[in-house]
């Protein structure tokens, strides 16, 4: 299984005397398509494009395994963007400034970024 970072949009709190409650501004009913004019994927592209995604992490694995062990030496806990199809990947404190470099090199490439420690996970839980 591969890690990825996941941006999560906020949640507004509201602080209820000792209580909190999670406010949400949903638009739209529960249930309904939030762009009702774009045809619903069908299940056979859902699951080819599960498949896309389980090879790009797998690739991105397969060459995170293979540097995690000589980087992890000197730049724990950085971060580390990898582009799988020419085997580039690109380190920094930052993951805004990894970013920045990989895209610099590769403008169009689809990058995973993992975090150079034992899992390669981001953040904490």
């Amino acid at each position: 299984m591969t890690n990825f970072r996941i941006h999560k949009p906020e949640l507004t709190t509201t602080v209820d005397f000792m209580e909190t409650k999670l406010k949400s501004n949903r638009k739209v009913p529960p249930g309904s398509p939030i762009f009702p004019d774009k045809p619903r994927l069908s299940k056979e592209e859902i699951a080819k494009r599960k498949a896309e995604n389980d090879a790009f992490g797998q690739r991105c694995r397969a060459i995170f395994d293979q540097v995690s062990p000589q980087l992890m030496a000197d730049h724990y806990g950085w971060s580390i963007h990898i582009e799988p199809d020419s085997g580039d990947y690109f380190i920094d404190p930052d993951p805004k400034v990894a970013f920045q470099k990989a895209t610099q090199k590769h403008p169009n490439a689809i990058f995973l970024e993992m975090c150079l420690n034992e899992t390669g996970a981001c953040g904490r839980i």
